[in-house]
């Protein structure tokens, strides 16, 4: 009697093994993961209140974008005092960088950069990317679209606000077509119009 007591417990372990064995697993959205990911980067950037920013001068402070990041066959300007790196590697939320697809970011307490591409063949229009790198609820749009010729790229940019974090509320962001890829960059910033200046230097130091 003991043993087929032991029996038939062992029987039913073994199928409910074999059951949750079975049990489909639960596919997440990759632009999920992502999105999940640069969250938990921005949250990382010191929320410490900045010195005040003078209001005697109306004009935004100038970043040096003595820096340059080169890989995944692009180069973009920077400011030297940040380092881009790989957030899908970062937080094992996607398949890492490489040439046909990636997202890279950048920050320190007085500035937030992210980058994003995809391998896109044919697409002349850029704006889903821009879209994309917006986030919901979060960006915010500012005015109307400006599209310049740059390198002989359309590019689009659009100034924008931001609650993702206190200290950096301003920004900007852009998306272009480089050969068979698509490129989006962002920024959040301290000061109004001062993502705007930031990306006419890293953008005119692109190169695909």
């Amino acid at each position: 009697m003991k043993q087929n007591t032991l029996f038939l417990w062992a029987t039913m372990i073994f199928v409910l093994i074999i059951g949750s064995a079975c049990t489909p697993k639960q596919i997440t959205d990759p632009n999920t993961q992502i999105r999940q990911a640069v969250a938990a980067t921005v949250a990382a950037i010191p929320t410490y209140t900045p010195y005040p920013v003078p209001t005697a001068y109306p004009s935004p402070t100038p970043m040096p974008l003595t820096g340059l990041f080169c890989e995944y066959q692009f180069c973009i300007g920077h400011p030297p005092e940040v380092a881009f790196f790989d957030v899908s590697a970062q937080r094992n939320a996607a398949a890492p960088s490489d040439y046909s697809q990636g997202l890279l970011a950048a920050f320190n307490a007085n500035l937030f950069l992210e980058i994003l591409w995809q391998h896109a063949p044919g697409t002349a229009d850029p704006t889903f990317l821009l879209d994309l790198i917006l986030d919901d609820g979060v960006d915010t749009r500012v005015g109307n679209l400006d599209v310049k010729l740059i390198h002989d790229m359309n590019v689009i940019y659009t100034p924008i606000t931001t609650t993702a974090t206190d200290v950096l509320p301003n920004g900007g962001a852009a998306a272009w077509t480089c050969g068979e890829r698509v490129f989006a960059w962002k920024a959040y910033t301290p000061q109004d119009g001062q993502a705007a200046s930031l990306f006419d230097e890293a953008i005119k130091r692109f190169r695909c």
